[in-house]
């Protein structure tokens, strides 16, 4: 059975106090969350300040964002070997507003994938398909493209490590949510594609829907049978809001 993760991402939210009054509330309410790996990427200007406040806990920090490269003269870009000595976990790539407000690429996000596997750190990989590409009936044939392009750099070996994102576009931050019908559809052809990809490792591949994921949505949501988690925008700056997803999808694999 595939482990749930819950990834929270604040996106350019939140301030050093802020954080300290989020993790001082929610850490206690997710204590017993045994059952699941718990998330949080912060603005890169506050990893520092919650790796301590979570110092001690099950909790994973992670990086929003990465430049592909080693390190060199990108003003303003962040490398894999930084987020790896801040103790970051994951990082999230692909995100549909890159994509969108600054024409990320799927093989640019392939580059940072792979750049983040080097350092051992797991990729969460987004995809997912805008509106009029969805009306259009081209919803799992954007989706496909964007997840074949976006993980051709890794490898058999490196496919468990990483963790694929399905979040429509036309979901994000709208307060409109995917049936779960058709989170469903997407995440098992999803599913089919990264088992063809990597054989066994496909179907141990984690992926987690985004998109207005709240409270009152994620039960029908998580209990289909391929969504492993959630990745959580706007709900995830309210430390009881995030618990109370953390908690169910916790106790449901209890």
């Amino acid at each position: 059975m595939r482990r749930p993760i819950l990834a929270a991402n604040w996106k350019m939210n939140m301030n050093s106090a802020e954080v300290s009054a989020f993790t001082n509330q929610f850490i206690p309410l997710v204590a017993n969350a045994d059952e699941v790996d718990i998330v949080i990427a912060p603005p890169f200007t506050l990893l520092d300040r919650l790796a301590n406040e979570i110092a001690g806990t099950a909790i994973q920090s992670a990086g929003q964002n990465v430049n592909p490269e080693e390190s060199g003269a990108f003003t303003g870009e962040i490398a894999a070997g930084m987020l790896a000595d801040m103790g970051c976990a994951y990082a999230i790539v692909g995100h549909s507003e890159r994509r969108a407000l600054f024409g990320e690429s799927s093989e640019f996000v392939a580059r940072k994938a792979a750049a983040l596997l080097r350092h051992e750190i797991s990729p969460i990989v987004c995809v997912g398909e805008t509106l009029e590409q969805r009306d259009a009936g081209r919803a799992l044939e954007v989706v496909e493209t964007q997840l074949r392009e976006s993980l051709a750099g890794v490898s058999g070996d490196q496919a468990e490590q990483v963790v694929v994102a399905y979040e429509p576009v036309w979901a994000i931050g709208t307060g409109r949510t995917a049936t779960p019908e058709i989170a469903q559809e997407v995440h098992g052809h999803i599913r089919s594609q990264l088992s063809a990809q990597f054989g066994d490792a496909g179907n141990r591949i984690r992926i987690q829907y985004g998109g207005s994921v709240k409270p009152e949505t994620v039960y029908d949501l998580m209990s289909q049978p391929d969504i492993d988690g959630a990745l959580v925008g706007g709900a995830s700056l309210d430390p009881i809001a995030f618990s109370r997803i953390v908690l169910f999808q916790s106790q449901r694999n209890q």
